[in-house]
C-alpha cells in the first residue's frame, strides 16, 4: 500500500514538473540554442532466422529540448517503434498483414545519476552513465522477431515498414492536447520500407 501511495505521489510531481517546463521553457530555449529534436531510421533489414524474420535497424532519436528537460525533471518518457508487414496485391490495395509495436521506457535516476531503459514487451531493463549511451542503446535493433515465416502466403511478395516515435498517450488528456500542439513533442520518423526477403 505504501510502494503505492508513494509511485502515484511520484508520478505526479513529475506531471507537475512537465507542466512547468512547458509553461516556463528550458533554461537552454532561454539561451537561443532550443534544440528541436528528430527521429530517424538509418538502415533496416530482415533476415530469417530458424523460421522466423528478424530485424537489424540503426536509429538516430535525438531528444528535444523540452523532451530533455521533462526526463531530466523525473518525467519517464516512452519510445515506441512501430513495424507493419504489407502484402504486395497487383489489383487492389495492399494489405497489412501484421503490426507490431515495441515500447520502451526511457528515465532518469537522480539518486543513482543513470538513465534507465525499459522494454515494455520483454521487461529487459538496463541503465547507462550517460544520455547519449542510453539513446545509442535503443537506436541499435538487432535480432527482433518480427513474424513467423510459416504465416505468410509463399506465393506472394512481402514488404515492411518501420518508424520510430515519442509517444505520448500515457499522459492525460489535457497534456497531450498541449502536446499536439507544441512541435517539440511531435518526434516521428517517416517510415523506412523495404522487401521482406523469403
Amino acid at each position: 500500500m505504501t510502494s503505492t501511495t508513494t509511485g502515484s505521489a511520484g508520478r505526479t510531481r513529475a506531471l507537475f514538473a512537465l507542466l512547468a517546463t512547458l509553461a516556463l521553457g528550458t533554461g537552454v530555449a532561454q539561451d537561443d540554442v532550443e534544440r528541436e529534436g528528430y527521429f530517424e531510421v538509418r538502415s533496416a533489414s530482415t533476415e530469417v532466422v530458424d523460421g522466423v524474420h528478424a530485424l537489424d535497424a540503426r536509429l538516430q532519436l535525438v531528444l528535444s529540448s523540452e523532451a530533455l528537460a521533462a526526463l531530466e525533471s523525473g518525467v519517464t518518457l516512452m519510445i515506441e517503434l512501430q513495424l507493419q508487414v504489407i502484402r504486395e496485391r497487383r489489383f487492389i490495395p495492399d494489405d497489412v498483414e501484421a503490426e507490431l509495436a515495441v515500447r520502451y521506457e526511457l528515465e532518469y535516476s537522480p539518486v543513482s545519476q543513470r538513465y534507465i531503459v525499459r522494454n515494455l514487451n520483454s521487461g529487459d531493463q538496463d541503465s547507462f552513465a550517460t544520455l547519449y549511451s542510453a539513446l545509442n542503446s535503443l537506436g541499435r535493433v538487432q535480432g527482433l522477431p518480427i513474424i513467423d515465416d510459416a504465416v505468410l502466403s509463399a506465393d506472394s511478395s512481402y514488404r515492411v515498414r518501420l518508424r520510430a516515435m515519442l509517444n505520448t498517450e500515457r499522459y492525460p488528456a489535457a497534456l497531450r492536447v498541449l502536446f499536439f500542439w507544441r512541435g517539440q513533442w511531435q518526434l516521428q520518423s517517416e517510415w523506412y520500407e523495404w522487401l521482406l526477403a523469403r
